[in-house]
């Protein structure tokens, strides 16, 4: 039986963040053995949304693929970037926006052992920004994909843990993984469905966790107490990496093992 290790990395939130996946990457790829990184990448600039410079800076990371979310668009110069056809689409953006919006909600890529895997981006709709059906969206995707890419990866950006597990349980046994993004908050219910896809409801964040989700503390805590907007700025302190790292059977394309991954920048130890 030959495997696949995937590295789901959750949403990279700003510099901090951008700075230590890229001074972690070559080793992990090294002592995890990993056949592909996908990294969700909707609040790598500044904490809200993406610029070309950021993605390409990702992929001379060893990042292999960018998924994105709510804040996919928050940048114009990220377009023309989105609308590239190239052979190997290595950004995408959740599938159920509308259909006029720039972008793909779906790529599949070639592993350096020659196998394919797909990588689905949707976006969940409780307590979100209005888009078309995340369910309906994964059938169409699915749909067109060849009967041989049997290794596919969810990224399902999305509020409500019930909403990320309907997802999950609707796609057990048609993709390898459902991985959760958005609340930058890992969970700890990592398992495998009964028909072989593994999930885990939110990866977590790639950031500063000395922080609110992301941005400092100082700044946030008076928005709520007074309701006065503010421009938040990105945290800086205790950088971590999180996300989950799945093992997929490349000839059936169920998952074999989830495990939690986390990484403090003050340890370097996973967790």
């Amino acid at each position: 039986m030959s495997t696949v290790r995937l590295l789901f990395l959750g949403d990279l939130f700003g510099q901090p963040g951008r700075d230590f996946l890229a001074q972690q990457m070559p080793r992990l790829r090294q002592e995890y053995g990993l056949d592909l990184v996908v990294v969700n990448g909707e609040n790598s600039a500044s904490g809200s949304g993406i610029s070309p410079k950021i993605f390409e800076s990702l992929l001379r990371a060893g990042v292999d693929v960018v998924t994105l979310g709510d804040h996919a668009l928050r940048r114009s110069e990220i377009f023309p970037t989105l609308e590239l056809a190239t052979e190997e689409i290595r950004i995408i953006r959740p599938a159920n926006f509308p259909p006029e919006a720039p972008g793909r909600g779906m790529t599949v890529v070639r592993t350096a052992s020659g196998v394919r895997i797909a990588v689905l981006n949707l976006q969940g709709r409780t307590f979100m920004n209005p888009v078309d059906c995340p369910l309906a969206a994964a059938d169409r995707l699915l749909a067109t994909l060849p009967s041989d890419v049997v290794v596919r990866l969810v990224d399902y950006h999305a509020e409500a843990t019930s909403d990320k597990q309907v997802m999950g349980r609707y796609l057990d046994g048609r993709v390898s993984a459902v991985i959760g993004t958005h609340t930058h908050v890992q969970t700890a219910d990592e398992r495998i469905f009964p028909n072989g896809t593994a999930f885990l409801t939110d990866a977590g964040m790639c950031g500063p966790y000395e922080s609110i989700i992301g941005s400092q503390i100082k700044q946030v805590i008076p928005v709520m107490r007074t309701g006065c907007p503010m421009r938040f700025e990105v945290a800086k302190q205790d950088v971590r990496l999180s996300g989950a790292i799945i093992e997929v059977d490349a000839e059936t394309g169920h998952a074999q093992h989830i495990e939690r991954f986390h990484l403090r920048q003050d340890t370097l130890v996973a967790k």
